[in-house]
């Protein structure tokens, strides 16, 4: 008989996470290889992954990698057919163009939305069908706190996100009684590589003090709920977007 806890092993589970090979995307990889799932490692170069796979099959956890640029989607189809059996996918993969409304061109936009927003649904279209013969899967879009708090300098980013959110509701809508789950994962601030910079400014202390925790997030913060979403624990979460935002998205003034 399995207890309570066992509802969160991924153990038999594979799990693909988009944009792994480093920041938010390689914690929630790192967290589900630690509850027991193989692991396929996401990113542009299979060069840049080799590290990261190296490490956790050093760890004792199966791990492989895929390598194709979100906007090849031949590559993109290719790669998920070579991968075999997916049971969850967790598409963390986002590109941000921080410039004023004004400065950003049509094709610009589109560009941004085609990697941050319709890649998501070619993606989800190549690994749905193969949950759809098993009747079991996990699909876990990753936002951010910007689908609904919107931030100046960032229409684009802002948009791809609000529409992730709203693909994840009308996933769940679409499989919820196939047994799949769709859900969508919004991190507020967290101190990744690329934020490094922003930290350290007065903006970054803005945010920082804007958060009700008073702190920026570590990217590791991240993995508890990339992997309860992803687990036969949450079974019946579907549609909803977690928030891991340390309050942010809760409170009116800091």
């Amino acid at each position: 008989m399995s207890t309570f806890p066992d509802q969160f092993r991924l153990d038999g589970r594979t799990a693909l996470v988009t944009g792994s090979g480093r920041g938010l995307g390689w914690e929630m990889a790192r967290g589900l290889a630690e509850a027991g799932a193989r692991v396929l490692l996401h990113g542009r170069s299979a060069e840049r992954l080799a590290p990261r796979l190296a490490e956790l099959r050093q760890a004792g956890f199966a791990a492989d990698g895929l390598a194709f640029d979100m906007a090849d989607r031949e590559a993109m189809r290719a790669a998920v057919e070579k991968a075999g059996r997916i049971d969850v996918l967790v598409h963390n993969v986002g590109e941000r163009d921080r410039r004023p409304f004004a400065e950003i061109s049509s094709e610009d936009f589109a560009r941004l939305v085609d990697v941050d927003l319709s890649a998501a649904h070619a993606l989800v279209k190549a690994v749905v069908p193969a949950m759809l013969e098993r009747g079991w899967g996990r699909l876990i879009l990753v936002a951010s706190i910007v689908a609904d708090l919107a931030v100046p300098g960032a229409a684009s980013y802002v948009a791809a996100k609000g529409g992730l959110t709203a693909l994840a509701r009308a996933l769940a809508a679409e499989f919820g009684a196939t047994g799949i789950t769709a859900n969508a994962l919004s991190p507020g601030f967290f101190a990744t590589e690329t934020n490094a910079g922003l930290i350290a400014s007065p903006q970054g202390e803005k945010q920082r003090l804007r958060c009700p925790a008073k702190r920026w997030a570590d990217p590791g913060e991240i993995a508890g709920a990339a992997i309860f979403l992803a687990s036969p624990a949450a079974a019946y979460v579907n549609g909803h977007t977690l928030v891991v935002d340390g309050g942010v998205s809760a409170t009116y003034l800091a």
